[in-house]
């Protein structure tokens, strides 16, 4: 398949589940789709990349392995995207590759993921943070954020800087989950 036909095809996905994951499930039993697929979802300023990027998110909830040979494209390109509904998949796509590094279990992802691509995460994190984001990726933000954290001691120090400055001024969901991430921090101080 071409750009131009997986293109064509994105124009049939919308926010339903079943439209997402039949389309996920197309790149997961293609794989070679996926630096295509990746393609669309950073040319930033297509409004077809936030079609491509709902995909992306679906493909990486059924399996996080799934993104491992792109985890140097997806991290030095998720600061590019700015589109609202863009954002929030790559954010939630950050949370689900901190939670599978952090897990107890011996997760493949441990042995692929990068210093340097942590860093990239925690720095596109911390921006969502402090940008004018919608709260969805300030909240997967938040707890990437904390995750990461427990390998890179300066994180959480920062991380309840920014949650204590914008405490008063966010929503009550941005609230409830700085309330969580408050509370995990502290469980785990050193």
């Amino acid at each position: 398949m071409t750009k131009s036909q997986l293109y064509q095809e994105l124009k049939a996905v919308n926010h339903s589940k079943e439209k997402r994951a039949f389309y996920a499930n197309m790149l997961i039993s293609n794989p070679k789709l996926t630096p295509i697929l990746l393609d669309i979802v950073f040319d930033v300023n297509d409004n077809m990349s936030p079609r491509a990027a709902w995909v992306l998110e679906f493909a990486c909830k059924e399996n996080i392995a799934f993104i491992i040979p792109y985890l140097e494209t997806f991290t030095k390109n998720i600061n590019t995207i700015y589109i609202d509904s863009a954002v929030r998949p790559a954010a939630k796509i950050c949370e689900m590759i901190a939670k599978a590094y952090t897990s107890k279990t011996n997760h493949v992802i441990k042995k692929h993921l990068t210093v340097s691509q942590q860093k990239r995460i925690i720095e596109t994190c911390f921006d969502y943070l402090i940008s004018k984001q919608k709260v969805a990726a300030k909240a997967y933000g938040m707890v990437a954020l904390f995750l990461l954290g427990k390998h890179h001691d300066w994180v959480h120090q920062e991380l309840i800087l920014i949650l204590e400055r914008d405490y008063s001024s966010q929503s009550a969901a941005y609230k409830a989950r700085a309330r969580v991430i408050f509370k995990k921090v502290k469980k785990n101080a050193f």
